[in-house]
């Protein structure tokens, strides 16, 4: 079994600055890509960004790429989504996603990110 628990979300203008964390406990070992996924209201969830664990490879959807950034601190379990140039379209709750190396999926529970004028 995994936990993730997001945090950070929160009210921010066009332009500014936020960073996403999901922190993972559990069987966080059988981890093998983390993910950042939104969801803006009236739409479907979307992928945002993907981290392959314990590696450096990164991949990002083309509306986020130069202004999302994914990272993770291994030692403490905590996956990061740093978001600069906000724009409203960013607007959504943001999901944490775990694939499991046996291809289980784990969410966490969303945080919201409002970008407003």
């Amino acid at each position: 079994q995994l936990q993730l628990v997001e945090s950070g979300g929160a009210l921010v203008q066009p332009g500014g600055s936020l960073r996403l964390s999901c922190a993972a406990s559990g069987s966080s070992l059988a981890i093998s890509t983390l993910g950042w996924f939104r969801q803006a209201p009236g739409k479907e969830r979307e992928w945002v960004a993907s981290i392959v664990r314990n590696s450096p490879h990164t991949t990002y959807t083309d509306s986020v790429k130069g202004r999302f950034t994914i990272f993770e601190d291994n030692g403490q379990d905590v996956l990061y989504l740093q978001m600069n140039s906000l724009k409203p379209e960013d607007t959504a709750t943001y999901y944490c996603n775990a694939r499991m190396a046996e291809g289980r999926d784990y969410w966490g529970q969303g945080t919201q990110v409002t970008v407003f004028a």
